[in-house]
Protein backbone atom coordinates (compact mmCIF):
# COMPACT_ATOMS: atom_id res chain seq x y z
CA UNK A 1 0.00 0.00 0.00
CA UNK A 2 1.03 3.01 -0.98
CA UNK A 3 2.00 5.74 2.09
CA UNK A 4 -1.02 8.17 0.70
CA UNK A 5 -2.86 5.76 0.44
CA UNK A 6 -1.74 4.26 3.75
CA UNK A 7 -2.58 7.35 5.51
CA UNK A 8 -6.09 7.82 3.64
CA UNK A 9 -7.00 4.52 5.31
CA UNK A 10 -5.96 5.31 8.09
CA UNK A 11 -8.07 7.87 8.83
CA UNK A 12 -11.10 6.38 7.33
CA UNK A 13 -10.79 3.52 9.67
CA UNK A 14 -10.19 5.45 12.45
CA UNK A 15 -13.55 7.26 12.34
CA UNK A 16 -15.27 4.31 11.31
CA UNK A 17 -13.78 2.58 14.56
CA UNK A 18 -14.16 5.62 16.37
CA UNK A 19 -18.27 5.25 15.58
CA UNK A 20 -18.23 2.08 16.56
CA UNK A 21 -16.60 2.32 20.19
CA UNK A 22 -18.95 5.36 20.80
CA UNK A 23 -22.00 3.20 22.66
CA UNK A 24 -19.10 0.97 24.33
CA UNK A 25 -17.10 3.48 25.63
CA UNK A 26 -19.30 6.79 26.23
CA UNK A 27 -21.44 8.79 24.67
CA UNK A 28 -22.02 10.08 20.47
CA UNK A 29 -20.24 12.68 20.72
CA UNK A 30 -21.70 15.15 17.30
CA UNK A 31 -19.38 18.31 15.38
CA UNK A 32 -20.66 21.45 16.23
CA UNK A 33 -21.69 24.04 13.38
CA UNK A 34 -21.09 27.41 12.25
CA UNK A 35 -24.50 28.43 10.89
CA UNK A 36 -25.12 26.62 7.60
CA UNK A 37 -21.49 26.99 6.03
CA UNK A 38 -20.53 23.55 7.92
CA UNK A 39 -17.43 25.04 8.80
CA UNK A 40 -17.12 24.38 12.56
CA UNK A 41 -14.17 24.95 14.52
CA UNK A 42 -13.04 21.45 14.50
CA UNK A 43 -13.68 21.44 10.43
CA UNK A 44 -11.79 25.20 10.31
CA UNK A 45 -8.82 23.36 11.94
CA UNK A 46 -8.55 20.12 9.97
CA UNK A 47 -8.58 21.95 6.82
CA UNK A 48 -5.73 24.58 7.87
CA UNK A 49 -4.01 21.41 8.88
CA UNK A 50 -4.71 19.60 5.26
CA UNK A 51 -3.12 23.39 3.54
CA UNK A 52 -0.34 22.80 5.75
CA UNK A 53 0.81 19.26 5.34
CA UNK A 54 -0.24 19.67 1.32
CA UNK A 55 2.43 22.52 1.06
CA UNK A 56 4.74 20.26 2.63
CA UNK A 57 4.49 17.34 0.53
CA UNK A 58 4.89 19.95 -2.27
CA UNK A 59 7.60 22.65 -1.80
CA UNK A 60 9.49 20.75 0.95
CA UNK A 61 13.50 20.61 -0.06
CA UNK A 62 13.72 16.97 0.42
CA UNK A 63 11.19 14.46 -0.10
CA UNK A 64 8.57 13.84 2.82
CA UNK A 65 7.93 11.07 4.48
CA UNK A 66 4.21 10.70 5.55
CA UNK A 67 4.24 7.95 7.91
CA UNK A 68 6.94 10.40 9.83
CA UNK A 69 4.85 13.54 9.21
CA UNK A 70 1.63 11.84 10.80
CA UNK A 71 3.06 9.47 13.24
CA UNK A 72 6.63 9.97 14.03
CA UNK A 73 9.81 8.40 13.81
CA UNK A 74 9.97 5.01 15.14
CA UNK A 75 11.38 4.97 18.48
CA UNK A 76 10.77 8.84 18.99
CA UNK A 77 7.75 9.51 20.69
CA UNK A 78 5.70 12.86 20.35
CA UNK A 79 7.53 14.03 16.94
CA UNK A 80 4.45 13.78 14.47
CA UNK A 81 1.38 15.58 14.33
CA UNK A 82 -0.72 13.04 15.96
CA UNK A 83 1.45 12.20 18.70
CA UNK A 84 1.87 15.93 19.31
CA UNK A 85 -1.25 16.55 19.43
CA UNK A 86 -2.01 14.37 21.93
CA UNK A 87 0.73 15.27 24.08
CA UNK A 88 -1.07 18.68 24.23
CA UNK A 89 -3.40 17.23 26.38
CA UNK A 90 -1.82 15.45 29.11
CA UNK A 91 1.36 13.37 29.44
CA UNK A 92 -0.56 10.15 29.13
CA UNK A 93 -2.66 10.09 26.39
CA UNK A 94 -0.47 8.28 23.62
CA UNK A 95 -0.61 6.76 19.94
CA UNK A 96 1.14 3.45 19.56
CA UNK A 97 2.40 2.52 16.10
CA UNK A 98 2.19 -1.32 15.32
CA UNK A 99 5.14 -2.46 17.22
CA UNK A 100 4.81 -0.60 20.50
CA UNK A 101 1.01 -1.63 20.59
CA UNK A 102 1.81 -5.13 20.09
CA UNK A 103 4.10 -5.12 23.20
CA UNK A 104 1.08 -2.88 24.86
CA UNK A 105 -1.59 -5.64 24.43
CA UNK A 106 1.57 -8.70 25.41
CA UNK A 107 2.03 -6.65 28.25
CA UNK A 108 -1.40 -6.23 29.72
CA UNK A 109 -2.15 -10.06 28.71
CA UNK A 110 1.58 -10.85 30.36
CA UNK A 111 1.75 -14.12 28.06
CA UNK A 112 3.71 -15.20 25.05
CA UNK A 113 5.25 -18.23 23.52
CA UNK A 114 9.14 -17.74 23.44
CA UNK A 115 11.98 -18.80 25.59
CA UNK A 116 11.28 -16.54 28.68
CA UNK A 117 14.52 -13.86 28.85
CA UNK A 118 15.12 -10.35 28.74
CA UNK A 119 17.09 -8.83 26.19
CA UNK A 120 18.97 -5.39 25.50
CA UNK A 121 20.21 -4.44 22.85
CA UNK A 122 22.86 -1.59 22.41
CA UNK A 123 26.02 -0.36 20.10
CA UNK A 124 28.77 -2.22 19.88
CA UNK A 125 32.10 -1.60 17.84
CA UNK A 126 31.37 -0.13 14.88
CA UNK A 127 28.30 1.15 16.09
CA UNK A 128 26.60 -2.02 15.04
CA UNK A 129 23.92 -3.48 17.71
CA UNK A 130 24.75 -6.11 20.10
CA UNK A 131 22.41 -7.91 21.94
CA UNK A 132 22.26 -8.93 25.98
CA UNK A 133 20.38 -11.04 27.56
CA UNK A 134 19.69 -8.96 30.62
CA UNK A 135 17.61 -12.20 32.99
CA UNK A 136 16.12 -14.94 32.33
CA UNK A 137 13.02 -14.95 34.04
CA UNK A 138 12.98 -17.42 37.17
CA UNK A 139 12.07 -20.89 35.73
CA UNK A 140 11.43 -20.11 32.16
CA UNK A 141 13.02 -22.32 29.34
CA UNK A 142 15.84 -20.57 29.12
CA UNK A 143 16.89 -20.22 32.53
CA UNK A 144 16.47 -23.90 32.78
CA UNK A 145 18.69 -24.30 29.69
CA UNK A 146 21.28 -22.07 31.45
CA UNK A 147 21.49 -19.04 29.58
CA UNK A 148 22.64 -16.51 32.47
CA UNK A 149 22.74 -12.59 32.17
CA UNK A 150 25.66 -10.84 30.37
CA UNK A 151 25.79 -13.75 27.79
CA UNK A 152 25.90 -11.61 24.22
CA UNK A 153 23.52 -13.32 21.41
CA UNK A 154 25.41 -14.15 18.80
CA UNK A 155 23.02 -16.19 16.86
CA UNK A 156 19.42 -17.49 16.43
CA UNK A 157 18.89 -20.34 14.85
CA UNK A 158 22.23 -19.67 13.04
CA UNK A 159 21.08 -16.72 12.07
CA UNK A 160 23.53 -13.87 13.13
CA UNK A 161 22.09 -10.93 15.45
CA UNK A 162 24.73 -8.40 14.86
CA UNK A 163 23.42 -5.26 13.90
CA UNK A 164 19.56 -6.38 14.52
CA UNK A 165 17.65 -4.78 16.56
CA UNK A 166 16.08 -5.29 19.76
CA UNK A 167 12.43 -5.70 18.55
CA UNK A 168 14.00 -8.02 15.44
CA UNK A 169 16.15 -9.99 17.99
CA UNK A 170 13.09 -10.72 20.40
CA UNK A 171 11.01 -11.49 17.58
CA UNK A 172 13.23 -14.51 16.54
CA UNK A 173 13.36 -15.97 19.77
CA UNK A 174 9.41 -16.44 19.80
CA UNK A 175 7.49 -19.05 18.22
CA UNK A 176 4.96 -21.44 18.45
CA UNK A 177 4.43 -23.65 21.83
CA UNK A 178 6.96 -26.71 21.64
CA UNK A 179 9.30 -25.72 18.98
CA UNK A 180 12.80 -25.44 19.52
CA UNK A 181 14.91 -22.35 18.93
CA UNK A 182 19.20 -22.52 18.81
CA UNK A 183 20.67 -19.54 20.93
CA UNK A 184 24.53 -19.21 20.40
CA UNK A 185 26.10 -16.66 22.62
CA UNK A 186 29.02 -16.34 23.77
CA UNK A 187 30.29 -15.91 27.97
CA UNK A 188 32.92 -14.35 29.36
CA UNK A 189 36.03 -17.09 30.89
CA UNK A 190 34.65 -18.91 27.71
CA UNK A 191 37.04 -19.63 24.34
CA UNK A 192 34.52 -20.89 22.22
CA UNK A 193 30.58 -19.71 21.71
CA UNK A 194 27.94 -21.75 23.84
CA UNK A 195 25.31 -23.33 21.90
CA UNK A 196 21.82 -23.98 23.63
CA UNK A 197 18.40 -25.76 22.64
CA UNK A 198 15.27 -24.02 24.33
CA UNK A 199 12.07 -24.85 23.72
CA UNK A 200 9.60 -22.44 23.38
CA UNK A 201 6.88 -22.64 25.73
CA UNK A 202 3.90 -19.94 26.83
CA UNK A 203 5.53 -17.17 28.89
CA UNK A 204 3.84 -15.81 31.80
CA UNK A 205 5.52 -13.05 32.93
CA UNK A 206 5.41 -13.22 36.76
CA UNK A 207 3.70 -9.50 37.74
CA UNK A 208 3.44 -10.79 41.97
CA UNK A 209 7.30 -11.68 41.39
CA UNK A 210 8.34 -12.22 44.62
CA UNK A 211 6.77 -13.70 47.63
CA UNK A 212 7.51 -15.54 51.04
CA UNK A 213 7.31 -15.60 54.63
CA UNK A 214 9.95 -13.34 55.97
CA UNK A 215 9.06 -14.11 59.37
CA UNK A 216 7.13 -16.72 61.05
CA UNK A 217 3.75 -15.98 60.28
CA UNK A 218 4.71 -12.74 58.24
CA UNK A 219 4.53 -12.27 54.78
CA UNK A 220 6.50 -10.36 52.09
CA UNK A 221 4.22 -9.91 48.82
CA UNK A 222 6.01 -7.82 46.01
CA UNK A 223 3.60 -7.14 42.69
CA UNK A 224 5.98 -5.65 39.92
CA UNK A 225 2.69 -4.89 37.44
CA UNK A 226 -1.27 -5.16 36.87
CA UNK A 227 -2.19 -7.38 34.40
CA UNK A 228 -5.01 -9.82 33.58
CA UNK A 229 -2.86 -11.84 35.36
CA UNK A 230 -2.10 -10.19 38.66
CA UNK A 231 -5.55 -11.77 40.59
CA UNK A 232 -4.58 -15.29 40.34
CA UNK A 233 -1.33 -14.90 41.08
CA UNK A 234 -2.06 -13.06 44.12
CA UNK A 235 -4.55 -15.90 45.24
CA UNK A 236 -1.94 -18.83 44.71
CA UNK A 237 0.87 -16.44 46.74
CA UNK A 238 -1.65 -15.73 49.67
CA UNK A 239 -2.75 -19.54 49.56
CA UNK A 240 0.81 -20.87 49.76
CA UNK A 241 1.76 -18.51 52.77
CA UNK A 242 -0.61 -19.20 55.39
CA UNK A 243 -3.88 -17.24 53.91
CA UNK A 244 -6.11 -15.83 56.57
CA UNK A 245 -3.64 -17.45 59.38
CA UNK A 246 -0.89 -14.77 58.50
CA UNK A 247 0.12 -12.72 61.16
CA UNK A 248 0.93 -9.66 59.11
CA UNK A 249 1.90 -9.06 55.86
CA UNK A 250 3.84 -6.67 53.86
CA UNK A 251 2.83 -5.24 50.26
CA UNK A 252 5.71 -4.00 48.40
CA UNK A 253 4.73 -1.85 45.56
CA UNK A 254 7.72 0.38 45.15
CA UNK A 255 8.48 0.64 41.60
CA UNK A 256 5.01 -0.36 40.20
CA UNK A 257 3.85 1.86 37.32
CA UNK A 258 0.42 0.16 37.38
CA UNK A 259 -1.70 -1.64 34.79
CA UNK A 260 -5.13 -2.35 34.56
CA UNK A 261 -7.89 -1.02 36.14
CA UNK A 262 -9.42 -4.38 36.74
CA UNK A 263 -6.58 -5.38 38.41
CA UNK A 264 -6.42 -3.14 40.97
CA UNK A 265 -9.64 -3.70 41.54
CA UNK A 266 -9.10 -7.05 42.23
CA UNK A 267 -6.30 -6.90 44.26
CA UNK A 268 -8.12 -4.64 46.45
CA UNK A 269 -10.63 -6.56 46.98
CA UNK A 270 -8.23 -9.39 48.82
CA UNK A 271 -8.07 -7.40 51.77
CA UNK A 272 -11.59 -5.13 52.12
CA UNK A 273 -14.28 -5.69 53.84
CA UNK A 274 -17.44 -6.89 51.22
CA UNK A 275 -19.12 -3.75 49.57
CA UNK A 276 -16.33 -1.58 50.76
CA UNK A 277 -15.86 1.23 47.94
CA UNK A 278 -12.44 0.89 46.16
CA UNK A 279 -12.33 3.18 43.51
CA UNK A 280 -14.78 5.47 41.29
CA UNK A 281 -14.23 7.62 38.03
CA UNK A 282 -15.81 9.78 35.58
CA UNK A 283 -14.87 12.12 32.70
CA UNK A 284 -16.41 14.53 30.90
CA UNK A 285 -18.47 11.75 27.91
CA UNK A 286 -17.73 9.12 30.78
CA UNK A 287 -20.79 8.52 33.14
CA UNK A 288 -19.79 7.38 36.73
CA UNK A 289 -18.91 4.21 38.01
CA UNK A 290 -18.28 2.60 41.28
CA UNK A 291 -16.22 -0.51 41.68
CA UNK A 292 -16.70 -1.98 45.34
CA UNK A 293 -15.44 -5.12 47.29
CA UNK A 294 -17.38 -8.01 45.66
CA UNK A 295 -15.60 -10.98 47.99
CA UNK A 296 -13.48 -9.38 50.57
CA UNK A 297 -11.78 -10.75 53.76
CA UNK A 298 -15.13 -10.58 55.87
CA UNK A 299 -13.13 -8.50 58.30
CA UNK A 300 -10.53 -10.58 59.96
CA UNK A 301 -8.08 -9.26 58.07
CA UNK A 302 -4.25 -9.53 59.00
CA UNK A 303 -2.58 -6.41 60.05
CA UNK A 304 -0.79 -4.80 56.77
CA UNK A 305 2.19 -2.15 55.46
CA UNK A 306 2.33 -1.09 52.05
CA UNK A 307 5.73 0.11 51.04
CA UNK A 308 5.68 2.82 47.82
CA UNK A 309 8.11 5.56 46.30
CA UNK A 310 8.40 7.68 43.85
CA UNK A 311 7.35 5.31 40.95
CA UNK A 312 4.55 3.47 42.37
CA UNK A 313 1.69 4.81 40.09
CA UNK A 314 -1.62 4.40 38.64
CA UNK A 315 -3.38 1.14 39.37
CA UNK A 316 -1.02 0.82 42.33
CA UNK A 317 -1.97 4.14 43.43
CA UNK A 318 -5.22 2.92 43.36
CA UNK A 319 -4.67 -0.14 45.71
CA UNK A 320 -2.43 2.19 47.97
CA UNK A 321 -5.57 5.13 48.21
CA UNK A 322 -8.62 2.78 48.59
CA UNK A 323 -6.44 0.68 51.66
CA UNK A 324 -4.94 3.71 53.47
CA UNK A 325 -8.44 5.46 53.11
CA UNK A 326 -10.17 2.19 54.61
CA UNK A 327 -7.35 2.28 56.98
CA UNK A 328 -6.90 -1.51 56.08
CA UNK A 329 -3.16 -0.70 55.60
CA UNK A 330 -0.66 1.49 57.09
CA UNK A 331 1.44 3.20 53.72
CA UNK A 332 5.58 3.28 54.26
CA UNK A 333 7.56 5.08 51.90
CA UNK A 334 7.73 8.43 49.77
CA UNK A 335 5.20 9.71 47.91
CA UNK A 336 3.99 8.01 45.16
CA UNK A 337 3.88 9.24 41.84
CA UNK A 338 0.78 10.70 41.33
CA UNK A 339 -1.32 9.31 37.90
CA UNK A 340 -4.92 9.78 38.37
CA UNK A 341 -6.07 9.33 34.69
CA UNK A 342 -8.15 6.59 33.44
CA UNK A 343 -6.97 5.80 29.75
CA UNK A 344 -8.91 3.75 27.29
CA UNK A 345 -7.66 1.69 24.49
CA UNK A 346 -8.79 1.88 21.14
CA UNK A 347 -7.38 -0.46 18.37
CA UNK A 348 -7.04 1.49 15.25
CA UNK A 349 -6.11 0.25 11.61
CA UNK A 350 -3.06 -1.57 10.57
CA UNK A 351 -2.35 -2.48 14.23
CA UNK A 352 -2.11 0.72 15.51
CA UNK A 353 -3.81 1.94 18.81
CA UNK A 354 -4.98 4.79 20.85
CA UNK A 355 -4.51 5.38 24.12
CA UNK A 356 -6.74 8.49 25.60
CA UNK A 357 -7.65 9.83 28.61
CA UNK A 358 -11.42 9.38 28.96
CA UNK A 359 -11.69 9.98 33.06
CA UNK A 360 -9.91 10.97 36.32
CA UNK A 361 -10.54 8.27 38.99
CA UNK A 362 -11.06 9.11 42.65
CA UNK A 363 -9.39 6.84 45.96
CA UNK A 364 -13.26 6.31 48.34
CA UNK A 365 -12.37 8.95 50.45
CA UNK A 366 -12.64 11.42 47.40
CA UNK A 367 -9.11 12.28 46.50
CA UNK A 368 -8.04 13.17 43.13
CA UNK A 369 -4.39 11.68 42.97
CA UNK A 370 -3.39 13.12 39.85
CA UNK A 371 -0.90 15.83 39.82
CA UNK A 372 -0.53 19.04 37.64
CA UNK A 373 0.97 18.47 34.72
CA UNK A 374 0.22 21.98 33.30
CA UNK A 375 2.90 24.45 32.41
CA UNK A 376 5.52 21.08 33.05
CA UNK A 377 7.37 19.86 30.51
CA UNK A 378 7.50 16.25 30.26
CA UNK A 379 10.95 15.36 31.80
CA UNK A 380 10.15 17.33 34.72
CA UNK A 381 6.58 15.47 35.22
CA UNK A 382 8.12 12.29 35.23
CA UNK A 383 11.67 12.88 36.97
CA UNK A 384 10.94 15.53 38.77
CA UNK A 385 9.83 14.16 42.00
CA UNK A 386 9.71 17.37 44.30
CA UNK A 387 6.52 18.31 41.98
CA UNK A 388 4.86 16.41 43.56
CA UNK A 389 4.01 17.85 46.32
CA UNK A 390 3.91 21.25 45.30
CA UNK A 391 0.75 23.21 45.36
CA UNK A 392 -2.04 23.42 47.41
CA UNK A 393 -3.48 19.69 48.64
CA UNK A 394 -7.11 18.18 48.99
CA UNK A 395 -7.59 17.20 52.27
CA UNK A 396 -9.97 14.50 53.02
CA UNK A 397 -10.60 11.77 56.11
CA UNK A 398 -10.02 7.86 56.46
CA UNK A 399 -12.73 5.35 57.85
CA UNK A 400 -11.22 6.30 61.45
CA UNK A 401 -11.07 10.52 61.07
CA UNK A 402 -7.18 10.62 59.81
CA UNK A 403 -6.48 13.02 57.42
CA UNK A 404 -5.84 12.18 54.01
CA UNK A 405 -4.06 14.51 51.06
CA UNK A 406 -4.99 14.21 47.30
CA UNK A 407 -4.16 16.18 44.86
CA UNK A 408 0.11 15.11 44.35
CA UNK A 409 0.14 11.11 44.96
CA UNK A 410 -0.01 9.05 47.94
CA UNK A 411 1.41 10.49 50.71
CA UNK A 412 2.35 7.93 53.06
CA UNK A 413 1.55 7.38 57.12
CA UNK A 414 5.11 6.62 57.54
CA UNK A 415 7.66 8.58 55.54
CA UNK A 416 10.75 6.59 54.85
CA UNK A 417 13.29 8.31 52.58
CA UNK A 418 15.48 5.80 50.29
CA UNK A 419 18.85 5.38 51.46
CA UNK A 420 21.28 7.06 48.88
CA UNK A 421 24.70 6.16 47.42
CA UNK A 422 28.00 7.91 49.23
CA UNK A 423 30.43 9.17 46.64
CA UNK A 424 32.31 5.59 46.15
CA UNK A 425 29.40 3.35 46.07
CA UNK A 426 27.69 5.76 43.25
CA UNK A 427 31.06 5.12 41.06
CA UNK A 428 30.68 1.67 41.67
CA UNK A 429 26.98 1.39 40.39
CA UNK A 430 27.49 3.65 37.73
CA UNK A 431 30.57 2.20 35.58
CA UNK A 432 30.64 -0.73 33.49
CA UNK A 433 27.85 -2.33 32.11
CA UNK A 434 24.24 -1.51 33.03
CA UNK A 435 21.84 -3.80 31.14
CA UNK A 436 18.46 -3.24 32.71
CA UNK A 437 16.55 -1.18 35.43
CA UNK A 438 17.73 -3.04 38.03
CA UNK A 439 20.31 -2.10 40.22
CA UNK A 440 22.04 -5.74 40.89
CA UNK A 441 22.07 -5.55 37.02
CA UNK A 442 24.15 -2.45 36.70
CA UNK A 443 27.88 -1.36 36.87
CA UNK A 444 30.83 -2.54 38.16
CA UNK A 445 29.29 -5.51 40.32
CA UNK A 446 27.62 -6.71 37.04
CA UNK A 447 30.87 -6.56 35.13
CA UNK A 448 32.82 -8.38 37.87
CA UNK A 449 30.01 -11.26 38.06
CA UNK A 450 30.90 -12.37 34.94
CA UNK A 451 34.68 -12.30 35.13
CA UNK A 452 34.16 -14.24 38.53
CA UNK A 453 32.03 -16.53 36.67
CA UNK A 454 34.26 -16.81 33.80
CA UNK A 455 36.94 -18.33 36.21
CA UNK A 456 34.89 -20.51 39.05
CA UNK A 457 32.29 -21.13 36.80
CA UNK A 458 29.77 -21.49 39.32
CA UNK A 459 29.03 -20.59 43.64
CA UNK A 460 26.87 -22.60 45.91
CA UNK A 461 23.84 -21.19 47.24
CA UNK A 462 24.23 -19.60 50.28
CA UNK A 463 27.46 -18.11 48.74
CA UNK A 464 28.87 -15.50 51.03
CA UNK A 465 31.55 -12.80 49.99
CA UNK A 466 34.85 -12.98 51.82
CA UNK A 467 38.28 -11.06 52.12
CA UNK A 468 39.12 -12.56 49.51
CA UNK A 469 36.45 -12.16 46.73
CA UNK A 470 36.41 -8.54 47.85
CA UNK A 471 40.27 -8.13 46.85
CA UNK A 472 39.68 -9.86 43.62
CA UNK A 473 36.60 -7.44 43.27
CA UNK A 474 39.20 -4.54 43.89
CA UNK A 475 41.35 -5.85 41.27
CA UNK A 476 39.60 -6.32 38.81
CA UNK A 477 38.25 -2.08 39.31
CA UNK A 478 41.78 -1.28 39.45
CA UNK A 479 42.40 -3.12 35.75
CA UNK A 480 38.83 -1.43 34.27
CA UNK A 481 41.01 2.00 35.41
CA UNK A 482 38.97 2.93 38.90
CA UNK A 483 41.19 2.59 41.75
CA UNK A 484 40.04 2.38 45.95
CA UNK A 485 42.30 3.25 48.59
CA UNK A 486 42.40 1.19 51.39
CA UNK A 487 40.35 3.48 53.27
CA UNK A 488 37.23 3.38 50.86
CA UNK A 489 37.57 -0.62 50.74
CA UNK A 490 37.29 -0.42 54.10
CA UNK A 491 34.27 1.94 54.92
CA UNK A 492 32.52 0.13 51.81
CA UNK A 493 33.40 -3.70 52.52
CA UNK A 494 29.81 -4.64 53.54
CA UNK A 495 28.40 -2.35 50.31
CA UNK A 496 30.68 -4.61 48.40
CA UNK A 497 29.70 -7.70 49.94
CA UNK A 498 26.07 -7.98 48.99
CA UNK A 499 26.38 -6.17 45.77
CA UNK A 500 28.76 -9.25 44.60
CA UNK A 501 26.63 -11.97 46.52
CA UNK A 502 23.36 -10.34 44.66
CA UNK A 503 25.03 -10.08 41.58
CA UNK A 504 26.21 -13.65 41.21
CA UNK A 505 23.14 -15.40 42.79
CA UNK A 506 21.50 -13.84 40.47
CA UNK A 507 23.04 -15.20 37.80
CA UNK A 508 23.84 -18.45 38.52
CA UNK A 509 20.19 -18.88 40.76
CA UNK A 510 18.16 -16.54 39.12
CA UNK A 511 16.80 -13.11 40.19
CA UNK A 512 14.25 -15.08 42.94
CA UNK A 513 17.15 -16.21 44.64
CA UNK A 514 18.64 -13.11 44.93
CA UNK A 515 15.65 -10.64 45.59
CA UNK A 516 15.15 -13.14 48.60
CA UNK A 517 18.36 -11.85 50.09
CA UNK A 518 18.33 -8.29 49.58
CA UNK A 519 14.67 -8.16 50.90
CA UNK A 520 15.86 -9.87 53.84
CA UNK A 521 18.36 -6.96 54.56
CA UNK A 522 16.35 -4.36 53.28
CA UNK A 523 15.96 -1.56 55.90
CA UNK A 524 12.66 -0.36 55.02
CA UNK A 525 11.07 -4.12 55.02
CA UNK A 526 12.47 -4.28 58.61
CA UNK A 527 10.66 -0.87 59.21
CA UNK A 528 7.74 -1.90 57.67
CA UNK A 529 7.62 -5.54 59.63
CA UNK A 530 8.37 -3.69 63.24
CA UNK A 531 5.12 -1.49 62.21
CA UNK A 532 2.73 -3.74 61.80
CA UNK A 533 1.57 -3.44 65.34
CA UNK A 534 0.53 0.32 64.46
CA UNK A 535 -0.87 -1.06 61.39
CA UNK A 536 -3.14 -3.28 63.56
CA UNK A 537 -4.16 -0.43 65.62
CA UNK A 538 -5.24 1.64 62.20
CA UNK A 539 -7.88 -0.99 61.95
CA UNK A 540 -8.84 -1.31 65.34
CA UNK A 541 -9.25 2.30 65.61
CA UNK A 542 -11.18 2.91 62.00
CA UNK A 543 -13.74 0.05 63.58
CA UNK A 544 -14.60 2.09 66.94
CA UNK A 545 -14.44 4.97 65.05
CA UNK A 546 -16.90 4.07 62.60
CA UNK A 547 -19.58 2.36 65.23
CA UNK A 548 -19.66 5.67 67.06
CA UNK A 549 -20.06 7.69 63.59
CA UNK A 550 -23.15 7.59 61.69
CA UNK A 551 -22.17 6.25 58.12
CA UNK A 552 -21.65 9.34 55.75
CA UNK A 553 -23.00 9.48 51.93
CA UNK A 554 -20.48 8.34 49.30
CA UNK A 555 -17.98 11.30 48.28
CA UNK A 556 -19.50 13.27 45.19
CA UNK A 557 -16.96 13.61 41.93
CA UNK A 558 -14.63 16.91 42.19
CA UNK A 559 -16.12 19.17 39.55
Amino acid sequence: MKPTQRILWFFLATILVCALLGPIYGPRVEATTDGASGDGPVTQSLDAFSKVYGLVQQDYADPVNPDRAIFGPENIGNLGAIPGMLRTLDPHSNFFDQRTFARLRENQEGRYFGVGMRILTVPGEMGKWVTTVVQPMPGSPAFRAGIRPGDTILKVDAKPTLGLDGDTVAKMLKGPRGTIVKVTVTREGYDKPLDFAVTREEISGLSVDDYFLIRPGVAYIHISSFTENTNDELSQALNKLGGKSLKGLVLDMRGNPGGLLQAAVDVSDHFLQKNQLIVYHYGRHSPEKRYYAEHGDSGEGFPMVVLVDHSTASAAEIVTGALQDHDRALVMGETSFGKGLVQTVYPLSEGTGLALTTAHYYTPSGRLIQRDYQDVSLYDYLYTHQAATNGPREVRMTDGGRTVYGGGGITPDVKVEEPTFNAVQTRLMVSGTCPGPDLTQCGAFFDFGKYYLGLHKTIPRDFAPDDEAVKSFVDFLAKKGLKLSDKDVEANQDFMKSHIRDVLVDMIYGVDAAQHLSVENDLEVQKAIEALPQAAALLTNAKKYMASHPESKPPEPVQ
